[in-house]
């Protein structure tokens, strides 16, 4: 028997002491309150602020003034900072230079620089090769042979590889991969492992994509067949060594790990180079990479010659690329775009004397201008880096509420709205909410570290009024025998409650 969705709103928002009813404002605030009163709560933190984007009120607020770790939620300041700057059909270049002018019988006295603006997204879709699409623009202007390296020239961002607080422990994990001004293929490489054909050897290691293999000490052994498989990977933070070690059973499969690329615009040269010898470019020269705070004597020639250059899909394409699955590549990356922009603009007023800021430290400068003109003081946010990954961010509920009221009913606000998770339906949300009332009316980012969660974003309610809402909660420990032991769970009851008021706001009690 189909049961009424009153019905599976009123089973989803069980608490310990009893089922809740959804209903007008009043009981709504009545049912999150007992939510947040739970004893499981007793250590923790939460942080809520729900305010209609269509009258203007404030549905419901708990302690929306407190300074929680927003883990991923974060994201969406980046996200726009970013749209804000740059607007959402921009496109990053990556750029081919040459350090002198190919000679009329096609050689070339110099070197090649392959030059990033902070692309995140180049080498990511399949269809389009961007190394051949250069390196068929070389060979045009009739280049057969050089007689110089190959430099991926990653110096743009004047900053670490790694965000302000991230922990050491993620930097060689997938979420931790490094953000580059020349990154490719997402800065991921795919480890594939099986079982030597004999017992007592070392099993073999590939890795895709071509040219991101990195320095490999392999004690990975193989054992018997029906023994454990026990696959240790390790680079330590700062080396370029992968330590493999354990077991792997001769009848096991092949095992699949994801871990940071170690060199970004190294293995980007080297698929460039690759795709100069398909055209017939012979490339005399070495592969190099410079990162900051080296300078490439290359760059500073006196006059570089611009060969070709591609660029990413339109910024909003980014956006919604990084926010949908939340790839912590794509945000950081347009955060430190934005503190890149902002050193130029510095560089043009002072040619022969720029002060030193790090990229990132003049991006959460950016940000924090940017917040302010929101009415969003640095007591309110304080965030130092774009992905989110830093316990060191700090924001409120409120701040989080104020930024999507901003992007919530503008025109311009569209490519950001649509490039965050539908509850049920798709990105990191396509899980969550399913077949409940919320299914497809939640637009939200979420958030998850150790002992934080968080979802901030916008849903519509049972009475058709359009919230903008913010759920941060830090510090919990679920018990292990709660029916609701996810984090994440203890928020979707929330949200649940707020799709289901049956009241608009400017009709309802004070």
């Amino acid at each position: 028997m189909k049961r009424p969705a009153c019905w599976l709103a009123a089973l989803l928002l069980g608490t310990a002491g009893g089922t809740v009813q959804a209903a007008g404002a009043a009981a709504t605030r009545a049912q999150i309150d007992a939510i947040l009163a739970e004893p499981r709560f007793a250590a923790a933190s939460w942080g809520v602020q729900a305010v209609s984007i269509d009258s203007g009120r404030t549905v419901y607020a708990h302690q929306a003034e407190r300074l929680l770790v927003p883990a991923s939620t974060a994201k969406l300041y980046t996200a726009a900072l970013a749209l804000a700057t740059f607007g959402g059909d921009y496109r990053i270049p990556t750029t081919l230079f040459a350090t002198a002018a190919p000679a009329r019988d096609g050689e070339l006295h110099g070197d090649l620089v392959l030059y990033g603006y902070g692309d995140p997204a180049l080498g990511a879709d399949a269809d389009v090769s961007w190394a051949d699409r250069l390196a068929i623009a070389l060979r045009r202007r009739g280049v057969t042979r050089v007689h110089g390296d190959l430099i991926g020239d990653a110096t743009r961002f004047a900053a670490p590889l790694f965000g302000a607080g991230w922990e050491a422990a993620d930097l060689q994990s997938w979420f931790g991969m490094p953000a580059a001004a020349l990154s490719v293929d997402e800065n991921l490489v795919t480890v594939r492992i099986r079982p030597a054909p004999q017992v007592g050897a070392m099993a073999g290691l590939r890795f895709e994509p071509p040219g991101s293999a990195p320095d490999l000490a392999n004690r990975l052994l193989t054992v018997a067949r029906g023994r454990p498989t026990d696959v240790g990977l390790f680079r330590a933070p700062g080396q370029a060594t992968l330590q493999a070690f354990g077991s792997i059973a001769a009848d096991a499969g092949e095992q699949r790990y994801r871990l940071a690329l170690v060199d970004p615009a190294l293995t980007a040269a080297g698929q460039l180079r690759d795709a100069l010898a398909r055209q017939g470019v012979t490339l005399e020269g070495r592969l190099r990479s410079v990162y900051w705070p080296e300078r490439t004597v290359a760059m500073a020639a006196d006059a570089p010659q611009r060969i070709a250059e591609v660029h990413s899909p339109p910024l909003a394409d980014l956006v919604r690329r990084g926010l949908k699955v939340s790839q912590n590549l794509y945000l950081q990356n347009l955060f430190l775009l934005v503190g890149a922009a902002e050193a130029d603009k510095v560089r043009a007023l002072q040619p022969d004397s720029l002060p030193f800021r790090s990229t990132d430290q003049r991006a959460a400068d950016a940000l924090r201008r940017y917040l302010s003109g929101l009415g969003i003081t640095p007591q309110q946010a304080s965030i130092e880096d774009g992905a989110g990954l830093s316990r060191r961010n700090l924001t409120s509920a409120a701040a989080l509420a104020t930024l999507l009221q901003r992007w919530g009913d503008t025109p311009d606000g569209a490519a950001f709205r649509l490039a965050l998770p539908q509850a049920g339906v798709d990105g990191s949300l396509a899980g969550r909410l399913r077949d409940t009332p919320a299914q497809g009316r939640v637009h939200a980012k979420t958030g998850a570290m150790n002992g934080i969660r968080g979802l901030a974003g916008y849903l519509t309610t049972a009475a058709g009024e359009r919230l903008a809402f913010a759920i941060l909660l830090n510090n919990y420990q679920p018990p292990g025998d709660a029916a609701t032991a996810r984090p994440s769970g203890e928020i979707d009851r929330i949200v649940l409650a707020l799709a289901a008021l049956d009241e608009r706001s400017s009709a309802a009690r004070p």
